[in-house]
């Protein structure tokens, strides 16, 4: 009979996805339903797979959504799994395929690194800000934005996975000095966290949410020598209020981040909604780190002949 595919994430603007798909099941599409839709759906067509992603998602795949329901396996397109309630699931017999640990895959997968560079780039040229305020006030003047160059700026990587070597190998290409903070890692040069903060002018996040991780970014550590911070990992990674603080101090001269805690609830209450960009030199983008045509085609037809 196949299996009962919900696919509550987008995938028509991938070729090929839906007609690989289509071969492992009855395929029901709801690629941007809110949660009460997507548990009717569950209830109302005897789902047993939900297909899934964290970069569309404003909800949490949790008891509220499942319970009473024929799920038995979530398949998540993506390496985090924050956006599931996976406690839940283990104790209800609820079967998570993820790819964190395809590393034939990810080792392919260079997007979300590529944009971590991008956004410290962006912060150290004031690329957005500039862009921003000169067509917003009509005005041609470069004194406000003189930057930072890339060449022996000291950059620190936090967390030497997959992800934070490729960042590291970018930034030595530009001729930063690269300095790694990772205690699971033969390669860090640096034993502590405070001191990476206290040596480097920038810093790039590359960790997954733990109780080791979570809010291990502080004020303390932003006070001291670093001024830009990127954040392509997960929102709970830093204290969001404490990130405020020290750009509104001028500790920290930018903040760039592909994340925010809560993305999975009322997004509109985080905040750095309320900042003033024309002050301060923030730049958010709505979690798209492995969002590329080729990340995204490799990832999905990858996940779906796990079926």
């Amino acid at each position: 009979m196949g299996k009962r595919i919900a696919v509550v994430t987008p995938i028509n603007h991938l070729d090929g996805v839906l007609k690989l798909l289509t071969t492992k099941g009855k395929v029901f599409l709801l690629e941007e339903g809110s949660k009460s839709e997507v548990r009717a759906l569950l209830l109302n067509k005897n789902i047993d797979t939900i297909l899934c992603n964290p970069n569309q998602q404003t909800y949490k795949i949790d008891k509220e959504l499942l319970e009473g329901t024929n799920v038995n396996l979530i398949n998540t397109c993506s390496t985090g799994m924050n956006h599931i309630d996976v406690s839940y699931c283990k104790s209800n017999g609820i079967e998570i395929y993820s790819l964190t640990n395809d590393y034939q895959l990810i080792n392919d997968l260079p997007s979300t690194s590529e944009l971590a560079f991008g956004l410290l780039l962006d912060l150290m040229r004031n690329i957005t800000m500039s862009n921003n305020l000169t067509k917003q006030n009509k005005t041609w003047d470069y004194l406000p934005f003189v930057g930072q160059q890339m060449k022996d700026f000291k950059v620190g990587i936090v967390g030497y996975g997959r992800l934070g070597k490729i960042m590291a190998k970018y930034c030595r290409a530009f001729d930063a000095q690269v300095y790694i903070y990772d205690p699971y890692s033969d390669e860090s040069n640096v034993k502590e966290l405070e001191d990476l903060f206290q040596i480097c002018d920038a810093v790039s996040l590359h960790v997954h949410v733990s109780d080791e991780t979570k809010y291990m970014i502080d004020y303390d550590l932003l006070s001291r020598n670093v001024k830009f911070l990127v954040n392509t990992s997960r929102g709970e990674i830093v204290n969001e209020n404490d990130v405020i603080r020290a750009l509104k101090e001028g500790e920290l001269w930018g903040y760039g981040a592909d994340v925010i805690e809560d993305e999975f609830g009322d997004i509109k209450g985080s905040p750095f909604f309320d900042l003033d960009n024309s002050k301060l030199n923030c730049i958010f983008t709505p979690h798209i780190g492995g969002m590329t045509i080729q990340g995204q085609t490799k990832a999905y037809n990858w996940a779906v002949n796990k079926l």
